[in-house]
Order: structure tokens, then C-alpha cells, then sequence
């Protein structure tokens, strides 16, 4: 019996979530899961098509319409493997439709009867021009990955990271060091030496006028529970040693609404000893002591694995993550679907699907009232770069010009958005402005 590739499985996943997402069938054979019918995209938009074939379909086209279903053009042709009810996604750019509207079928080549189709209503483009400036290819500070990224009180702040490689900065594989910039090009090192154990992939806010590090990662062969928080990024104070949230990595951490937030993550026993647990919990503090567990099920299907966050137009959201493998589950899932929240409880997918490919370890960031999702691990580094203005509609920044990398430190900063260092491990720096 066939396996359904990860990434179909993940959709799979998230099609159950998303409550109504069944998607349409005119003729049995074929289903169009995504779009729905009541969807409205964007002109020049990128949108993943989502459809479920029947073991009998061999080939099928994929058509598009702009004037009321007169003339059809061809998007794509695809060869359908024998195998039951698997999903197949075609990313469509979304073409100009002078009334408004674009119907998307999918239908059997050697029998046209079978075919799903839906109307999506086509608004204005809402892509907008950018360019990345290389500011320096080495920062004073060593290439690390997973290290903190904040901009707090007119400066950039790099705290911590990973570089197994490097003996002489990371003697711990891991370190607390604390580096501050205004430009991105001159950095100085504050502290050498955090009071906090050296760690990566963390949570990491602005909070209540303080810089904050919560929980941590378990490469020292334990949890790091603790939380701690500093007014000017050198004097640091230990605010919770031990959180109530269970023994988990990999979380996500939102400041929003006067409060840190905290949202999934799990545990990974080959590394540490604890249960083998995934969490799609929320908890939420407003002074990193005392927390408070909003909802212990999101909604969404269990992850962690972003770097950076979101909050955009008064909601906190979720931008695709994923789960580590572990000795019980082998496999490692990649989404890249997108959900939101006004008050962590109750959550709303945006998209089942976005057109980015499912990924892990990438980051996010709000620049420029938009939503970034960049770079990332699946199977290998990535350097492709996405935004949105509403979680709907994604456009890709083509032609980056910097290497592919994962767990990078994203900033938003002084009127850019920052890429630096990451899994490449180079201090390298580079500088997103509007054109």
C-alpha cells in the first residue's frame, strides 16, 4: 500500500481542521478541494489548487476562465498515479479578469463529464516592489542559527545561537552572547556571557518595555524552562524559573494584547528524556510568571518550528511550522497552511494551502502591513521569500540574493526588514527596503 507523501498528509490534516473544507464535485471522479466558490483573490496572486482524483483518472486538465466560462486557457496538465483518493495542488497565478471573476476547473482528459470547478472573485493586485541591499557579508559577530532577533529601543538585537562547528565561540554548542546594532553593519557585543544557559530556537518578544527569552531548547540534554527579561539587553533578570507549560521546544512566542503568548511546541526524548508529547496548546502571561492556559486544542494540527511572529491588523497568527522527527514518529510533517486569532482561543484558517512551499525552521515578521514568510528547511535550506496584506493572497519576492539558510534572525527595524546569519552560518546581513 502507497504512503501519501508528507506534504499531502499535512494537507490532509488541516483540510479536517478547517471546518466546511470538503470541497466541490460536479461529476464523481474528481474533487476540487480548494478554491471553494466563495473565495476572493487577487489580481497577479499566487494560490495553491487542491483537488482529489479517483484511481480511474489518468490525466487531467487544469483550465482557467476570465469571461463567464466562454473561452478556456489551460494552466497545467498533470499525470495522476493509480493510487485511491491521494490530493494533487497546482500553484495558479491569478490572471486579469476584466468582470471580476476567474472560474478554475479540473477536469478528467478522457472524460470531460468528470471535472470540479470553482468562481473565485478577482480583485485589484496588491503587489508592491522591493530590494535587498547586502550591508555587510561579515558582521563582527561568529555565524550562528536559531539566535534571537529583536529591535528594541533603536537597536538590533542578536542574543544567543547554534554552531556545533565553531569550538571557540560555541564551546557549549550553543551561547548567551548578546550583540546590539543600529545599522546592521557596525555590531557591538554587549555581554559575552548572559546569566542565561546558551540556547537557540527560543521564544523571543518585546514585551511591557523589556526584551524577554522564554524557554529554550534541550541540547544540553535537559529542558530549559525558564524565562528571563531585561530593560537594556545586559542586565538580565531571571523572572520564572519554572513555567507551567510542560516540558516542551520548538514553541511559538507572540507578544500581543499586553501579553506573551506561547503556543505549541513538543518534546524530543532522543535528546532529553520526557514523554513523547505535540502540542497544539495556548498559554498566555502578562508579567513571564504567572500563565495562564487559554485553550489546550487550537484548532490547528500540532507544530512549532517558526522563528520570529506576526501580529498584523489586531490578530496573532500561525504561518505554516512543523513537527521534528522523534524515535516514535519518524517523519517529520511541513505545513503551510495559515491560521489567525483575535484572543488565542478561537482560531480561523485563512488558507488550507498557501502557494509557499510547506517548510520548517523559516521565519516570519509583519513589515510594511504585510505578512513575510522567508527562507526555511524542507528536505533542504531555502531562500524564497513571500508576503501577504491579508494571509489570503501571497506574492513571491522573486531573485533573492542571498544564500539558502534556515532558523536565520529576521528583523523589523528601522523602516526594513533584516535578514541575518542562519543555518548557512555566515554573519551575514542584508536589508529589505520598499522600492
Amino acid at each position: 500500500m502507497k504512503r501519501a507523501h508528507p506534504f499531502l498528509a499535512a494537507v490532509v490534516a488541516v483540510l479536517v481542521a478547517c471546518s466546511g473544507a470538503t470541497g466541490q464535485q460536479t461529476e464523481p471522479g474528481v474533487t476540487l478541494v480548494s478554491p471553494g466558490g466563495r473565495d476572493v483573490w487577487a489580481e497577479g496572486s499566487l494560490h495553491r489548487v487542491v483537488w482529489r482524483a479517483a484511481p480511474e483518472v489518468a490525466e487531467l486538465d487544469l483550465v482557467v476562465s476570465v469571461d463567464g466560462r466562454r473561452t478556456w486557457h489551460e494552466a497545467s496538465t498533470h499525470a495522476l498515479p493509480s493510487a485511491p483518493d491521494l490530493l494533487h495542488s497546482y500553484v495558479l497565478k491569478v490572471p486579469p479578469a476584466p468582470n471580476g471573476e476567474c472560474t478554475i476547473a479540473v477536469a478528467a482528459r478522457e472524460d470531460p463529464k468528470m471535472k470540479a470547478e470553482a468562481t473565485v472573485k478577482v480583485t485589484g493586485s496588491q503587489e508592491a516592489r522591493y530590494r535587498w541591499t547586502c550591508v555587510t557579508e561579515k558582521a563582527a559577530f561568529a555565524g550562528r542559527d536559531g539566535a534571537g532577533a529583536l529591535s528594541f529601543n533603536g537597536r538590533m538585537w542578536l542574543l544567543g545561537g547554534w554552531n556545533p562547528g565553531d569550538k571557540v565561540n560555541f564551546p557549549a554548542i550553543c551561547n548567551s552572547e548578546v550583540w546590539s546594532s543600529t545599522d546592521g553593519l557596525e555590531w557591538t557585543e554587549e555581554v559575552a556571557q548572559a546569566p542565561w544557559e546558551g540556547r537557540h530556537t527560543a521564544g523571543y518578544v518585546v514585551h511591557d518595555g523589556r526584551m524577554w527569552v522564554v524557554g529554550g531548547d534541550c541540547i544540553g540534554r535537559h529542558y530549559q524552562n525558564d524565562v528571563w527579561s531585561s530593560a537594556d539587553g545586559v542586565n538580565w533578570d531571571l523572572v520564572c524559573e519554572r513555567v507551567p507549560w510542560a516540558e516542551r521546544v520548538l514553541h511559538h512566542t507572540v507578544a500581543f494584547a499586553g501579553k506573551i503568548w506561547v503556543m505549541g511546541g513538543q518534546t524530543l526524548p532522543q535528546f532529553a528524556p520526557a514523554e513523547q508529547v505535540y502540542y497544539d496548546d495556548v498559554w498566555c502571561s502578562a508579567d513571564g510568571a504567572n500563565w495562564t492556559r487559554v485553550t489546550e486544542h487550537a484548532g490547528w494540527p500540532q507544530r512549532g518550528m517558526i522563528g520570529g511572529s506576526v501580529v498584523h491588523h489586531d490578530r496573532m497568527w500561525v504561518l505554516g511550522g512543523g513537527t521534528y522527527d522523534t524515535p516514535t514518529r519518524p517523519e517529520r510533517l511541513f505545513y503551510n497552511d495559515v491560521w489567525s486569532s483575535a484572543d488565542g482561543v478561537h482560531w480561523d484558517c485563512v488558507s488550507q494551502a498557501a502557494p509557499w512551499h510547506p517548510r520548517q525552521y523559516h521565519d516570519v515578521a509583519a513589515f510594511d502591513d504585510r505578512m513575510w514568510v522567508l527562507e526555511g528547511w524542507n528536505q533542504a535550506n531555502r531562500n524564497d521569500v513571500w508576503y501577504s496584506a491579508d494571509g489570503v493572497n501571497w506574492y513571491e519576492l522573486a531573485d533573492t540574493p542571498w544564500a539558502v539558510r534556515h532558523a536565520a534572525s529576521v528583523f523589523v527595524h528601522d523602516g526594513a526588514l533584516w535578514m541575518v546569519a542562519g543555518n548557512n552560518m555566515f554573519p551575514d546581513v542584508w536589508k529589505l527596503t520598499r522600492e
